[in-house]
């Protein structure tokens, strides 16, 4: 019996101790989603699409957070220094592998974090003002060589997307064009159809009523195949091999990041990705869903960093 009552308390701490050792349950509160743009733009109607998702998912609130300003690298400043606990996420685009390749950082854009994955992902598209006297990129490139500094380019500013993924077309065609930067896409648009610039690289949201409304012309999309629909449309690629330009939002948690959260939160959106609903807010952005593991999410980032770098070392690109 002496035996027994000793044994007895050891057999239930032995029980006990897994249930103790048992993870808290995530989410068991609100999320913050940071967004680092403004409200009202296409990173952000994704976020809360998204969110409103994840929330429902969970049974908790994913709250957004817009923490716009530095193209994107104040927002992404936050999240790196916040507890790496899963509470904090930011949904980012394209910008943060630019700002990279732009600036200084005060954060390692890819060992400072913790990806979760791609979101999705859609291309630019290359569109002319009517007087332009070309109907493919072929035609195109041999007008802005024959007259070398003569066609005027507009973008959303110095170092945004519209004008790196513009300085690739230019150094990939050896080709010489004027830069016009503007506050914005839509100003730089207002000017491409009133013929002030002749050209932009620019997103399908911000151009796609514009050309359905004969107001500009489109000749090529910037993904690496056609576009499936915009599938009239031809690759810039099909006549520049090896021109790509595509515009992506994806995830990432600070750096230590618990794995089970992240793959949890992986797994999630992944699932989200393909409901009808949200497929049909993509399209409507011009966007398809693109799913990737964390790992592959990494290799993208690095890609673009590298990729981006390049063409800011090349074009001598500057920015205050």
């Amino acid at each position: 019996m002496k035996r027994l009552r000793v044994w007895v308390p050891l057999l239930f701490a032995a029980v006990s101790l897994p249930v103790a050792a048992q993870p808290a349950k995530w989410p068991d509160k609100p999320v913050r989603v940071v967004v680092p743009f403004a409200a009202g733009g296409s990173t952000d109607i994704i976020a809360r699409v998204l969110s409103a998702r994840l929330t429902q998912e969970f049974g908790q609130q994913f709250i957004i957070d817009n923490r716009g300003g530095a193209g994107g690298s104040t927002g992404a400043e936050i999240v790196v220094r916040a507890n790496p606990d899963g509470y904090t996420l930011i949904i980012v685009a394209t910008s943060y592998a630019t700002n990279a390749a732009l600036y200084k950082l005060a954060y390692d854009p890819v060992k400072g974090i913790t990806p979760v994955g791609l979101l999705h992902s859609g291309p630019f598209l290359l569109a002319v003002n009517n007087s332009v006297g070309a109907t493919s990129v072929k035609d195109f490139i041999e007008l802005v060589r024959a007259k070398p500094g003569a066609f005027n380019f507009g973008s959303s500013g110095i170092g945004g997307a519209t004008h790196l993924a513009t300085e690739l077309f230019k150094q990939m065609t050896n080709t010489l064009s004027t830069h016009v930067p503007y506050k914005g896409d839509a100003p730089a648009i207002s000017d491409l159809i009133g013929g002030q610039v002749q050209f932009i690289l620019s997103s399908v949201p911000a151009l796609i009523q514009h050309v359905k409304g004969g107001r500009v012309r489109a000749l090529a999309v910037t993904t690496a195949q056609r576009w499936p629909e915009l599938s009239d449309l031809p690759a810039v690629a099909e006549t520049v091999p090896g021109y790509e330009h595509t515009s992506w939002n994806g995830m990432w948690a600070p750096a230590g990041a618990p794995k089970p959260i992240v793959m949890q939160l992986n797994q999630t959106l992944a699932r989200l990705l393909k409901l009808p609903d949200v497929q049909e807010r993509l399209r409507a952005d011009g966007r398809a869903p693109a799913h990737t593991s964390p790992e592959d999410f990494t290799r993208i980032i690095e890609r673009d960093i590298a990729k981006w770098s390049k063409v800011v070392k090349a074009g001598n690109i500057k920015v205050n």
